[in-house]
C-alpha cells in the first residue's frame, strides 16, 4: 500500500514539474500550492534539484557545441568590418574628388555662358543705337540733366524729346515704347527729385544728434550770458520770425535759394565769435527744391503727405530709447540730443516753408514724444542704482526742458516727471546712507572719544554742536561722552541734506517746496534708514553691555542734536520753522526708539550673564555642615555686577537703576527656582544654610549701594521672598508664621505656601531617609510628627486659597 502511494506521489510530482516548465510563470502559483498542501515537499524539492541539475548538464552541452562556431563568427565579422571601413574610406575620397573637379566644371560652363550673352548683348547694343543714336543722344542728354538735379532743364528735354525726336523714327518698336514712357519719365523726375528729399531725410536722420547737441550748447550759452547780463543778449535761440520774412517759394520757376538759412538763427557782434548754427551740418536746399517740383507738377499735396509720414516714422524711431540707455549718462545725452535735433529741424521747416508743416503737424508729434519720452525716462530712471547718475539725468532733463522751451513747445510734463524721479532719488539715496550708516556703526570702537590737546578739541567740537562747560574746564587728556560715530552720522546727515537739495535746484520749485523736500527726506533717513541701522546693531549677537551703554549716550547727544538739524535746514532754505506748511522733523523719535531698544538689550544682557554665572552653581543639596563662606560662584555673580554697574556711571539714572533692580530681581527669582527645582529632591539643613549664605551676600550687594538713586532699602526688596523663606525653614518658626498668616503684619508675608510646602517635602524625605533608627528616638519621631502636622495645614491652607 505504501509503495502505492510512493508511486502515485511520484507521479504526481512529475506532472507539476513539467507545468513548472511548460506554464507562464504568472499561473504558477496554483500550482505550487498543490505541492504545499500535500505532505512530500521535501521529495518534491529533492526532484525539483534534480530536474534543475539535468536542465544546467543540458545547458552546458549546449553552450559547448556552439561555442566554437560563434568565435568563428565573430573573427569574421571583424574582418568584415575592416575591409567595410577601406571600402567607405575610398568612396568618400572618390566622392570628393568628383565634387571638386564638378565644381570646377561647373564655373568654367557659367563663365562661357555669361560671355555669350554679353558678347550677344554687345552686337544687338551697338546695332541699335546706330540706328537710333540721335534719340539716345537727346535721352542720355535728359539722364545726366536729371543726374545733375536740373530738373527743369530735364522737363524741357523730355517735351522736345516727345515732340521733335521721336516722330523721326516712330517705325522701331523702341521707339513706340519710349513714347509710352514718356510719362514713366516725367515720374522718374518726381523720384529722383523725391531720392534728394529721401537723401535729406538719411542726412537729418543721422545728424539729429548733432543738431540736437549744438542747440543744446547754445542754450546752455543763452543760460550763462541771461545770468550775467539782463539786456541785448548776444545769442537768440529758436527765433519764431525772420528777419527778412522770407519764403523758400517766390512766383516764378525756379526756387529762390538753393541755400539753407540755417535752423539756428544767431546774431553775433563784431568782436564776438560765431556760434555754430545748423546751417553747418545740414542743406535745406533738397526739401525746397523737391517741394517746388511737385508744385510745378501739381502734386504738391502728395509731396506734403509723404513729408510728414516720413517724419513721423523718424520721430518713432528717435523716441525709442536704446536697451542700455540707463547704464550711463552718454546713453541718456544721445537719446536726448536726437529728440531736440528732431523738433529743432521740423521748427525750422515750419518757419522756412508755406505750409509743409503746420502748427498742428508740430503739437501732434510734441505730444507723441512727450508721453513717448516721460514713459521711456520712468522705465529706463527705475533701473538707476547711482544717486550721482540719477542727479546727472536730473540736470540733463532740465537742460533738455530748456532748449526745447526755447523754441515754444511745452515742458511742464517734464518737470512733473521729475518731481517723481525726485522721491526715486530720495529711495536711493536711503539705500546708499543705509550702507553709509552701517559702515560707520560697524566700524566705531564704542568708547568715549579721548582728546589730547585743544586743536582736536576744536575740530570734533566743529563738526558736531556739543557744550558742556564742565568737560570745556577738565584738563587734558580728556573724553567726549560719545564715541566716534555720532559726529560722523551727524555730518552724514548733513551730507544727506545736501544731497536732497542738489536734486531740487532747477526744478522751478519755492522755497517752502524745497523745505518740504528735504524736511520729508531726513525724517524718512532718520526713522527707517538710521532706525533699522541702529537696531540690527543693538540685535547683534556680540553686542556687549558696554557698548549698549555707550549706545545710549551716543543716542542721547544725537537727539539733542535734531534742533541743530532743524536751524540746517532753515538756514538753507530760507523758510522759518513757524510757516504753517512746514514739515517738522519728527524723527528724533528714532533715537528713543533705539535707546530703548538698547535698555532692554541690557536687561537681558545683563539677565543671560547672570544666568551663564548660575550655570556654574553645584550645591551639595545633602551636605550635614554649611561652608565657611558664600559659593565662588556668587562671588564671581557679585564681583562681575559691581564692574558692570561701574560703567553705568554715564547713564541716565533711570535706565541704572532699572537696570540693577531688574538683575537683583533675576537674580532673586532663579535662586528661588533653584531652591525648587523639581530635579532636587533632597535639601539638608546644612545646605540650607549654605544657599542662605549666598543670599545674604547678595543682599550684602544690594545694601552696597551700585547705582546711586535708590532710597533705602528699596533694592533689598528684591531678595524679601527668599529671605523670609530662609528665615522661617532655619529658624523653624512655623508656629508663628501659621499663625500669622493672611495678616498684613505677618512677619513672612511674601511666603506662599505652595513654595514652602515644597520645601518642607524635600526636608521631610531627608530627615526620613538619614534617620534610619529615628523611630527609636523620641525626637525624631516628635520632629517627623511636626513635620507631618506642617505640611498638613499647608495643604488646608493651599486648599483654602484654591476654594
Amino acid at each position: 500500500m505504501a509503495e502505492l502511494e510512493s508511486l502515485e506521489t511520484a507521479a504526481e510530482h512529475e506532472r507539476i514539474l513539467r507545468e513548472i516548465e511548460s506554464t507562464d510563470t504568472a499561473c504558477i502559483g496554483p500550482t505550487l500550492r498543490s505541492v504545499y498542501d500535500g505532505e512530500e515537499h521535501g521529495r518534491f524539492m529533492e526532484k525539483l534539484d534534480a530536474r534543475i541539475k539535468n536542465h544546467d548538464r543540458e545547458i552546458e552541452k549546449m553552450c559547448n557545441f556552439h561555442y566554437q562556431g560563434f568565435v568563428d563568427s565573430i573573427t569574421e565579422l571583424l574582418k568584415v568590418r575592416g575591409e567595410a571601413q577601406k571600402l567607405k574610406s575610398q568612396v568618400t575620397e572618390t566622392n570628393h574628388k568628383l565634387q571638386v573637379d564638378g565644381k570646377e566644371l561647373l564655373i568654367s560652363m557659367e563663365e562661357l555662358k555669361q560671355c555669350r550673352m554679353q558678347q550677344r548683348n554687345i552686337a544687338t547694343t551697338v546695332d541699335k543705337l546706330n540706328l537710333c543714336l540721335p534719340v539716345l543722344e537727346m535721352y542720355t542728354k535728359l539722364r545726366e540733366q536729371m543726374k545733375t538735379k536740373r530738373h527743369y532743364p530735364a522737363l524741357k528735354t523730355l517735351e522736345h524729346l516727345e515732340h521733335t525726336y521721336l516722330p523721326l523714327v516712330s517705325h522701331y518698336r523702341f521707339c513706340k515704347i519710349m513714347a509710352d514712357n514718356i510719362p514713366k519719365l516725367r515720374e522718374e523726375i518726381k523720384e529722383v527729385s523725391m531720392s534728394d528729399l529721401k537723401d535729406f531725410l538719411e542726412s537729418i536722420r543721422k545728424h539729429s544728434d548733432k543738431i540736437g547737441e549744438t542747440a543744446m550748447k547754445q542754450a546752455q550759452l543763452q543760460r550763462n550770458l541771461d545770468s550775467i547780463v539782463s539786456q541785448h543778449p548776444k545769442v537768440v535761440i529758436g527765433k519764431k520770425a525772420k528777419k527778412d520774412g522770407a519764403s523758400p517759394e517766390v512766383n516764378g520757376m525756379s526756387p529762390m535759394s538753393e541755400q539753407d538759412s540755417g535752423i539756428l538763427d544767431v546774431e553775433d557782434d563784431e568782436d564776438d565769435e560765431e556760434v555754430p548754427g545748423a546751417q553747418d551740418l545740414v542743406d535745406f536746399s533738397p526739401v525746397y527744391r523737391c517741394l517746388h517740383i511737385y508744385s510745378v507738377l501739381g502734386a504738391r499735396e502728395t509731396f506734403e503727405n509723404y513729408y510728414r509720414k516720413q517724419r513721423r516714422k523718424q520721430a518713432r524711431l528717435v523716441l525709442q530709447p536704446p536697451s542700455n540707455m540707463h547704464e550711463t549718462l552718454d546713453g541718456y545725452r544721445k537719446y536726448f540730443n536726437q529728440i531736440v535735433g528732431f523738433f529743432v529741424v521740423e521748427d525750422h521747416i515750419l518757419h522756412t516753408t508755406q505750409g509743409l508743416v503746420n502748427q498742428a503737424y508740430i503739437d501732434e508729434l510734441w505730444e507723441m514724444a512727450l508721453s513717448k519720452t516721460i514713459a521711456a525716462l520712468r522705465t529706463h530712471s527705475s533701473y538707476c542704482s547711482d544717486p550721482n547718475l540719477v542727479l546727472d539725468l536730473k540736470n540733463l532733463i532740465v537742460h533738455f526742458a530748456d532748449t526745447l522751451q526755447g523754441y515754444g513747445f511745452p515742458v511742464n510734463q517734464l518737470f512733473d516727471m521729475l518731481l517723481e524721479v525726485r522721491d526715486q532719488y530720495s529711495e536711493i539715496l536711503l539705500k546708499k546712507w543705509s550702507g553709509v550708516f552701517r559702515n560707520i556703526l560697524d566700524s566705531d570702537n564704542y568708547s568715549p572719544i579721548p582728546v589730547t590737546d585743544e586743536e582736536v578739541y576744536k575740530k570734533i567740537v566743529g563738526q558736531f554742536p556739543f557744550q558742556d562747560m564742565e568737560l570745556e574746564k577738565q584738563s587734558f587728556p580728556k573724553k567726549f561722552p560719545f564715541s566716534e560715530f555720532v559726529p560722523k552720522v551727524y555730518n552724514q546727515i548733513k551730507e544727506f541734506i545736501y544731497a536732497c537739495l542738489k536734486f531740487s535746484e532747477d526744478l522751478h520749485l519755492s522755497s517752502t517746496e524745497v523745505d518740504d523736500m528735504i524736511r520729508k527726506s531726513t525724517n524718512l533717513l532718520l526713522t527707517r534708514t538710521l532706525n533699522n541701522c541702529l537696531q540690527s546693531v543693538i540685535k547683534r549677537k556680540n553686542i556687549g553691555l558696554t557698548e549698549l551703554v555707550q549706545i545710549i549716550i551716543n543716542t542721547t547727544h544725537l537727539e539733542i542734536s535734531c534742533k541743530f538739524l532743524e536751524e540746517f535746514i532753515t538756514n538753507i532754505t530760507n523758510v522759518l520753522p513757524e510757516t504753517v506748511h512746514t514739515t517738522k522733523l519728527y524723527g528724533l523719535t528714532t533715537f528713543k526708539d533705539a535707546r530703548h531698544a538698547a535698555e532692554e538689550e541690557i536687561y537681558t544682557n545683563l539677565n543671560q550673564k547672570i544666568d551663564q554665572f548660575l550655570q556654574l552653581a553645584d550645591y551639595d543639596w545633602m551636605a550635614t555642615e554649611p561652608h565657611s563662606r558664600a559659593s565662588d560662584y556668587l562671588l564671581d555673580l557679585i564681583a562681575f555686577l559691581h564692574s558692570t554697574f561701574a560703567v553705568f556711571t554715564h547713564l541716565p539714572g533711570k535706565v541704572a537703576q532699572t537696570a540693577c533692580m531688574s538683575a537683583c530681581k533675576h537674580l532673586s527669582t532663579s535662586l528661588m527656582q533653584l531652591l525648587l527645582e523639581a530635579e532636587v529632591k533632597q535639601i539638608t539643613l546644612g545646605a540650607l544654610q549654605q544657599f542662605n549664605l549666598d543670599v545674604k551676600e547678595c543682599e550684602r550687594f544690594a545694601r552696597s549701594g551700585p547705582v546711586p538713586g535708590f532710597q533705602e532699602d528699596t533694592l533689598q526688596l528684591a531678595f524679601i521672598n527668599l529671605r523670609q523663606l530662609l528665615d522661617l525653614f532655619i529658624q523653624w518658626d512655623w508656629s508663628t508664621y501659621l499663625a500669622d498668616y493672611g495678616q498684613p503684619t505677618c512677619k513672612y508675608l511674601r511666603v506662599n505656601p505652595t513654595t514652602a510646602l515644597i520645601l518642607l517635602e524635600k526636608m521631610k524625605d531627608t530627615s526620613r531617609r538619614n534617620n534610619v533608627f529615628a523611630q527609636f528616638r523620641k525626637n525624631e519621631r516628635d520632629k517627623q510628627k511636626l513635620i507631618d502636622t506642617v505640611a498638613k495645614q499647608l495643604r488646608s491652607l493651599i486648599n483654602s486659597q484654591q476654594s
